[in-house]
């Protein structure tokens, strides 16, 4: 591959629906497609991916990896970002990196968009397919302002439209295309004469150190926002809001990142996951309570018994918050 940042990348963002999604677009590319290929698709931390690989592999002309630290990249093969690890891109080569999740995903899509803009700045095309919520939003503002071009899959043709329809909301697609139309659209893209590339913005650097793991300070957090009176529910550091045009992100200077709907989200998970703790201490207490009051003498005036029923109430009142809170989560 050419060293010097003046090759063409393809940085793809999946989620729910993304095994077959990614099966259509890669079976379009021909077998000297010109460029390297880098998909983040959301898993869990105890699956694999062997299975993607497989099915990449299967249903096209390119050979299908997953991504090695400090690989060496090559036109006309795919890279996909390994279990619970992020994918990062260099001058050149992949990084892998252990850091902290972002949007609560590890692999995430963000993380792939930024640094590959920061590398190769208008060299790079992003895509970004089905999936919910949010994640590669404010990876896809990292690209156009880098002067990369940014595709979403038309949300009518997605299985689950939230992170297309929230890129086109919050950044403007270049291009939104049905799947099938993705192989003829990149083709003609490759092909075009581009610009020598302009350096990156300084606040699109810093996150990208920071994926990096080069950078995770105070003073460079601070540089990208201002801190705010609540916590990352992941580490229970401070959080930072960074704004980037309407799109609102936090960030704590261990690294996490959330936008404003990830973080939310999260919160919704550590509220219930409290809930189903205080639950368990209330119903082990009336249980004690029941046990003694059993063991008392009956002549003697108690207030155990009492207490116990006491507790039923608010053992009913935190189950009702658990039924409000599982319906939040899934709104």
């Amino acid at each position: 591959m050419n060293q010097s940042g003046n090759s063409m990348l393809v940085v793809i963002g999946a989620s729910a629906g993304g095994m077959a999604a990614l099966k259509t677009l890669v079976a379009q590319f021909p077998k000297d497609f010109p460029a390297p290929v880098f998909i983040v698709n959301h898993m869990g931390a105890n699956t694999t991916g062997e299975a993607l690989v497989k099915v990449l592999n299967e249903s096209g002309s390119l050979t299908c990896v997953h991504a090695r630290n400090e690989q060496v990249f090559e036109p006309g093969h795919i890279y996909l970002a390994p279990s619970d690890q992020h994918m990062l891109i260099a001058e050149g080569k992949i990084l892998v990196t252990k850091g902290a999740r972002e949007n609560r995903s590890r692999p995430a899509i963000d993380p792939l968009f930024r640094t590959a803009a920061v590398a190769y700045g208008n060299r790079v095309i992003g895509i970004i397919l089905t999936g919910y919520l949010d994640d590669g939003t404010s990876g896809m503002m990292a690209i156009k302002r880098c002067g990369g071009v940014c595709i979403a899959q038309d949300p009518e043709d997605a299985s689950y439209p939230d992170m297309p329809q929230s890129v086109i909301a919050n950044v403007g697609a270049d291009y939104c295309v049905p799947l099938a139309g993705m192989g003829m659209l990149l083709s003609d893209l490759l092909k075009r004469e581009l610009p020598e590339r302009a350096p990156a913005p300084e606040d699109i650097v810093i996150e990208a150190r920071i994926a990096q793991r080069v950078l995770s300070d105070l003073s460079s957090v601070e540089a990208l926002g201002e801190q705010v009176p609540f916590n990352c529910p992941d580490c229970g550091g401070v959080l930072w809001k960074v704004t980037e045009g309407e799109i609102l992100r936090y960030r704590c200077h261990t690294g996490h990142a959330f936008s404003a709907s990830a973080l939310l989200t999260q919160q919704t998970v550590k509220i219930e996951e409290t809930l189903w703790v205080a639950l368990r201490m209330f119903e082990e207490r009336q249980n004690l309570l029941v046990t003694m009051s059993h063991n008392e003498s009956k002549k003697t005036p108690s207030s155990t018994s009492q207490r116990a029923k006491d507790s039923q109430v608010h053992i009913d009142r935190i189950r009702a918050m658990l039924r409000s809170t599982d319906k939040d989560a899934h709104t």
